[in-house]
C-alpha cells in the first residue's frame, strides 16, 4: 500500500545520509557549537538577508511551537490562532499545558487577517479579568493548504507592530509554500515581517529538524537556557546542523519542495479533470479533494491517505500529501486507479 498520508514517511535525502557518514568520525564541539551548525546558520542568515538573526536548531515542529511560544509570553498572555491552526488542533494541548490560552478564530481559508485580530483584541479588552492577547500564530502553508501572499503578510506585520503583538510563523512546510506556482513571498520577506519563524526540515528531506529564526536577536536573549531546560538542546547538535547545511548550501531544500508540489498538482489536475472540487484551491503538496465515499473506500484498498471530514452522507474531504521522495510512477498509478473508479 503506497502512502499519500504524510510527507515524512520516507527517511532522508541521500545527500544528507552521505554527509552524515562522511563526517561521522570527525570530532566536533557539542550542543550546536559544531562547525556544521555554525556554517549552516551563516548560510541561512544569507538566505533571509538578515545578518543579525539568532538561529537555533531543534528536532521537531511541536517542540518548536511549544518552546518559542512559552518563551515569548508572560504567564497572563495568550496566543491568537486560526481554529485550524496546528497548535490548537494537533498538538495535544501542548501550549495550554504551559499555562497559555489559545484564542481561536474561525476562518474559511485557514488564514488570519488584521480584522480577525482586531475583533479578538476587542473581545479580550476587559483588563485584568481576561487573558492578554500578545502573540499571533500563523502557518504558511496553513493546515488546509492555503498560502499567504506578500500583501497579506505585510498587512499582518504592520497591524501586529501597531498593537505591540508578536507575529510568529510556523514554517513546518515553508519550502512548499515558497515554491508554489502562485507564491510571491521570499524568505527575506518573511524575515522582515515576522518576529520569529521556523524553517521545517522534517517534512522536506531531513531525517528530523527545524530551524528557529529570531529576526531580532534581542528577542532571543537567554533562549538557549529554555532549550536546555526543555530537553531540546542536543548534545550531538551536529546531526541537525549537517542536515540544514546540506539542504541550503545548494538550495536542495527548494528543489525537494518543488518536486513534492509538482506531484500534488499532477494529482489535483487529474481530479479536477474528472469534475470534482476541493475544500481549498490546490497550491502545495497538500491537496484536499472532495470525493464520493464509495470512491474513497476503493482507493483506500491500495493507497493510504486521510479522510479529512465528511461533507454530507455521500461525500468527504480527503487529504492527499506528496513528499520530496514521491515516485511519479506511483502518482500515475494513483491517477489511473482514480479514473477507473470515478463516475460522474
Amino acid at each position: 500500500m503506497y502512502s499519500f498520508k504524510n510527507d515524512y514517511a520516507e527517511g532522508a535525502h541521500p545527500n544528507i545520509l552521505h554527509k552524515l557518514i562522511e563526517t561521522n568520525l570527525v570530532q566536533q564541539m557539542g550542543y550546536g557549537e559544531d562547525g556544521y551548525s555554525v556554517e549552516a546558520k551563516e548560510i541561512l542568515r544569507q538566505k533571509i538577508q538578515n545578518p543579525d538573526a539568532a538561529i537555533y536548531f531543534v528536532s521537531g515542529g511541536t517542540q518548536t511551537n511549544l518552546i518559542v511560544i512559552s518563551f515569548m509570553l508572560r504567564p497572563h498572555e495568550a496566543v491568537i490562532s486560526a481554529e485550524t491552526g496546528h497548535i490548537y488542533a494537533n498538538e495535544a494541548g501542548a501550549i495550554e499545558a504551559t499555562g497559555h490560552r489559545i484564542i481561536t478564530v474561525e476562518t474559511e481559508d485557514g488564514k488570519l487577517k488584521p480584522v480577525d485580530i482586531e475583533n479578538t483584541l476587542q473581545a479580550y479588552s476587559l483588563k485584568p479579568h481576561v487573558v492578554k492577547p500578545k502573540l499571533v500564530y500563523i502557518s504558511n502553508p496553513t493546515e488546509i493548504g492555503t498560502i499567504y501572499t506578500k500583501s497579506e503578510i505585510d498587512s499582518l506585520s504592520i497591524y501586529c507592530k501597531s498593537k505591540d503583538l508578536y507575529l510568529f510563523l510556523d514554517g513546518a512546510r515553508l519550502g512548499h509554500a515558497l515554491t508554489a506556482k502562485n507564491n510571491d513571498l521570499t524568505l527575506s520577506d518573511i524575515s522582515c515581517n515576522t518576529d520569529v519563524f521556523y524553517i521545517g526540515g522534517t517534512k522536506n528531506g531531513a531525517l528530523l529538524g527545524e530551524a528557529i529564526i529570531f529576526n531580532r536577536a534581542d528577542l532571543a536573549i537567554d533562549f538557549d537556557y529554555l532549550l536546555k531546560q526543555k530537553g531540546a538542546l542536543l548534545a550531538k547538535g551536529r546531526l541537525l546542523g549537517i542536515q540544514f547545511l546540506e539542504l541550503f548550501r545548494d538550495d536542495l531544500y527548494f528543489s525537494l519542495a518543488k518536486h513534492a508540489n509538482e506531484m500534488a498538482m499532477k494529482i489535483a489536475c487529474a481530479i479536477e479533470a474528472q469534475g470534482y472540487s476541493f475544500l481549498t484551491p490546490p497550491h502545495t503538496n497538500q491537496i484536499f479533494p472532495i470525493l464520493p465515499k464509495a470512491v474513497i473506500d476503493e482507493l483506500m484498498q491500495q493507497y493510504d491517505f486521510y479522510e479529512w471530514k465528511a461533507v454530507d452522507e455521500q461525500r468527504s474531504v480527503v487529504r492527499i500529501i506528496t513528499s520530496w521522495a514521491t515516485n511519479e510512477n506511483m502518482v500515475d498509478a494513483f491517477i489511473d486507479c482514480l479514473k477507473g473508479r470515478i463516475t460522474l
